[in-house]
């Protein structure tokens, strides 16, 4: 239930293992641990977002909530440099326009917990391949478990709600997949952290889970490259981090493919979750 201690990201990497964080779930009263270290940009072996990706801000619960019949235009959040100079920019965004009627009950749901967002030690994709849930985290001290530009970002708004992670393998035991829920209170703050996730992957990332002892999986080797994705549903951002444990640098397809599935079960479960279907 850690992440990973071996650094920050290096050169040539696509983003980095930080801390362990406590986990107020699974290790509740753990004493807090030291803040991740801060990250240095790197090189993406493949960055993109999977099929469904929300374009603009806030349409994100239009297409989550069933509004097929809504209009679903909306102007994308605006970013300027902060005026204290940080390398975080000031990002507005204002409140949802064109909001479908439902929206404020979807809001009342609880925030979804850990357990509704991975429910699953065997996951099943719709190719038919098979990954194993091999780690669980989760905090409401979201700052401890992403990269201090993310947690910088964050703080232009409410406070995350909860940030979720599980880290998963495929059949091979190879491939290590770190996925991420990231959820808030208001839609707002969600579609603000969306928005540069977006744009800048590297350094707006949650960081990712190592394999626990006794897994029999390796630690990813400092400075390998990885994948980063996305999607955004009511009121969460859903992060997915993929990397080959031994640290290959190709096998792009494959690990792409296998990030973006999995990126995509866990983000129907959320979206299931916060429209009330589960």
């Amino acid at each position: 239930m850690t992440f990973g201690d071996h650094g920050t990201p290096q050169p040539g990497a696509p983003y980095g293992h930080g801390h362990p964080y406590g986990n107020d779930v699974l290790d509740e009263g753990a004493a807090e641990r030291e803040r991740i270290r801060r990250q240095r940009r790197g090189r993406v072996m493949a960055a993109g977002v999977a099929g469904g990706v929300l374009a603009v801000a806030v349409a994100a619960f239009l297409l989550t909530s069933g509004g097929d019949d809504e209009d679903t235009s909306a102007a994308a959040p605006s970013a300027s440099p902060s005026a204290t100079g940080s390398a975080v920019p000031r990002v507005d965004v204002g409140d949802p326009s064109n909001a479908p009627s439902s929206l404020p009950s979807l809001l009342a749901r609880p925030i979804i917990s850990l357990e509704q967002a991975f429910p699953e030690k065997t996951v099943t994709l719709k190719d038919g391949s098979t990954y194993t849930r091999v780690d669980l985290a989760t905090t409401t001290d979201c700052a401890r478990a992403m990269a201090p530009e993310l947690a910088e970002l964050i703080e232009q708004g409410e406070p995350c709600a909860r940030l979720s992670s599980a880290l998963f393998t495929d059949a091979d035991r190879r491939s290590q997949v770190t996925v991420s829920v990231l959820s808030f209170e208001r839609v707002e703050d969600a579609s603000r952290v969306f928005m540069m996730a977006s744009m800048d992957p590297v350094t707006y990332q949650v960081v990712s889970l190592d394999p626990p002892p006794g897994a029999g999986m390796p630690t990813v080797p400092p400075g390998t490259p990885g994948v980063f994705e996305r999607l955004m549903t009511v009121r969460s951002v859903v992060f997915a981090n993929g990397q080959w444990g031994d640290g290959a640098t190709t096998g792009v397809e494959e690990i792409t493919g296998q990030t973006q599935g999995l990126l995509q079960h866990v983000n129907d479960a959320v979206v299931a979750y916060e429209d009330g279907d589960d």
